[in-house]
């Protein structure tokens, strides 16, 4: 049934009679969980023997790899239902037949991956992941984000349902209406690990590259060597990264046709890992580091209001804040991911989820977009990678560059047709940053204080669950010269012309790739790590610095 519907009829049930008030349960707000696999269980391989010692396999005669982004008719694109299946989304609080305002667009860094189109930040026509004709693909670099997860420890979710279970123990509260689930709701999310959603995510990301580049695998057969793919430590890291491989190799092939190399990530050790920077530069711990997040806060509580007082209005005994509101919001997006529907979406207003996108667009563009002055910092040693591999030498350590790793032809191999590495979201806006691709922010400093609509920046189109960041290495003979490279956030297409000295006009946002080298190693020579990430400064929302710390 439609909110709208319902609207019509609460006004006629209260107008029968008083409204029925139940009481919350005495496990409002408590944890609950499941455990699977059950305690010293294992699956028996004696008694359930594998597929090699029964036998039977039947013909397995392999055909040729698949290479549908260059020989597909078109492109095909993840939009309408399919980036979501199977979750099922309520549609927000008041809509009518007919809207078509998809809510889990606007959930920012929280939202499903979905494909945009290349004509949002400038490219139109003929824009498409899908190779010209005129084109071969020779090289695939491929940087990624972990699928959905449970909220991070201590996030904005657990914090509401501790204070909902705290209420109860002082006394109890009451809801009715719209809120009438929280009598007996209890929270029901983990923590950092990635949802069935997620790894489907990341599975269906694999099998998409698979079918769209396979064909590099060849270049592999020929060398008589296996691709290394890079992830971090965190177990929601490690399992990205299976389930990306799973997809792309098949189950059970991925356990040996590719090699996937786990690099540490445990803040405050000191590790050098260009997949979580934020661990060895000081400033993005700190104030510079979280400028977005303080001025996501001030904003949001400028928000919301009206919604404050609707849902207060049918609550006793426990007084709702703009936090309680945020943390439901997000229990809408965690809810969702997690256990495939919530209750908590249908509160909202299509402004609400408006604002709410607002909110994480300020975060991520003044933590870790062109308004951060640590952001290209952090950024730079994956740029760093990109043109060792592209040049075939090893990169210097003057980032967060691992040494020991990098400057290993084992774990650091130049001659590789593939590329695949798993980061999280902030490292793959830092990236982005670092690189100057303008087109992506060109409406220039977010406002922090009142929402724009109409932005080019856009959280849930840069940093959703799965983004992913691609790279094509071209043979074009359409071109002089015939090397090219494009770039690609979530199928969209970066015009490098807009942003690239040298770069020409192209419909297919080609650039020289001699040419784009040439911008990225003086762009590599402008960001001064040191100074960005441990130097005394002072920054403030409200610039585009360029991801750069500021100079007096």
């Amino acid at each position: 049934m439609k909110a709208a519907a319902l609207l019509v009829i609460l006004p006629a049930l209260a107008a029968a009679g008083p409204v029925k008030r139940g009481q919350a349960a005495a496990d409002v707000g408590s944890t609950t969980s499941d455990i699977f696999p059950p305690a010293s269980t294992t699956a028996d391989a004696v008694l359930f023997p594998g597929e090699s010692e029964v036998g039977y396999a039947g013909a397995t005669l392999t055909g040729i790899e698949p290479a549908a982004i260059q020989t597909a008719a078109a492109f095909a694109y993840k939009d309408e239902d399919s980036f979501r299946f199977p979750l099922v989304i309520d549609e927000p609080e008041g809509a009518t037949d007919g809207d078509d305002f998809d809510l889990s667009k606007y959930w920012g860094n929280l939202s499903p991956w979905y494909s945009v189109e290349s004509d949002v930040y400038g490219l139109s026509g003929n824009a498409t992941p899908q190779v010209p004709d005129t084109c071969t693909v020779t090289q695939l670099h491929l940087l990624y984000r972990h699928g959905a997860r449970y909220p991070t420890t201590g996030a904005a979710p657990s914090a509401f349902a501790a204070r909902l279970a705290a209420e109860v123990a002082a006394g109890g509260f009451a809801s009715w209406g719209e809120l009438e689930f929280l009598n007996s709701w209890t929270y029901k999310l983990g923590a950092e690990l990635l949802t069935p959603f997620g790894r489907l995510q990341n599975f269906e990301l694999g099998v998409a590259y698979r079918n769209s580049y396979g064909h590099l695998l060849n270049n592999f057969t020929e060398q008589g060597t296996l691709p290394v793919f890079r992830t971090e430590s965190q177990d929601r890291m490690v399992k990205t990264a299976n389930n990306f491989a799973a997809g792309f190799f098949g189950v059970p092939e991925y356990l040996d046709q590719v090699n996937i190399e786990i690099m540490v990530e445990t803040l405050g050790t000191g590790h050098n890992n260009t997949g979580a920077p934020y661990e060895i530069c000081t400033n993005a711990n700190g104030v510079p580091g979280t400028l977005g997040s303080t001025a996501a806060a001030v904003f949001a509580d400028t928000r919301f209001n009206g919604t404050l007082a609707r849902l207060q209005s049918q609550i006793a005994g426990y007084n709702l804040t703009h936090t309680d509101v945020l943390a439901m919001l997000e229990m809408c997006s965690y809810e969702t991911h997690a256990l495939g529907y919530s209750s908590f979406c249908k509160l909202f207003t299509e402004e609400d989820f408006r604002d709410y996108e607002y909110y994480f667009d300020i975060s991520f563009y003044y933590n870790n977009g062109p308004g951060s002055p640590v952001a290209a910092a952090q950024g730079k040693g994956f740029l760093e990678e990109f043109v060792a591999r592209i040049k075939h030498t090893h990169p210097s350590a003057d980032s967060s560059i691992n040494t020991t790793l990098d400057d290993s032809a084992t774990y650091f191999p130049l001659n590789q047709s593939i590329y695949a590495d798993a980061t999280h979201e902030v490292v793959v806006l830092d990236t982005l940053t670092a690189f100057n691709f303008t087109p992506l922010w060109s409406q220039g400093a977010l406002d922090p204080t009142q929402r724009i609509d109409g932005n080019v920046f856009r959280a849930s189109r840069l940093v959703p669950f799965a983004t992913h960041f691609t790279t094509q290495i071209l043979e074009c003979a359409d071109t002089s010269p015939t090397k090219q490279v494009r770039f690609m956030v979530n199928d969209a297409v970066i015009p490098l012309d807009k942003t690239y000295a040298g770069c020409l006009a192209d419909e297919y946002g080609r650039c020289s790739l001699d040419t784009v080298i040439g911008v990225l190693e003086t762009r590599i020579a402008e960001i001064d790590f040191d100074y960005d990430c441990f130097a005394n400064y002072t920054a403030a929302v409200g610039h585009d610095y360029n991801g750069r710390a500021p100079r007096a």
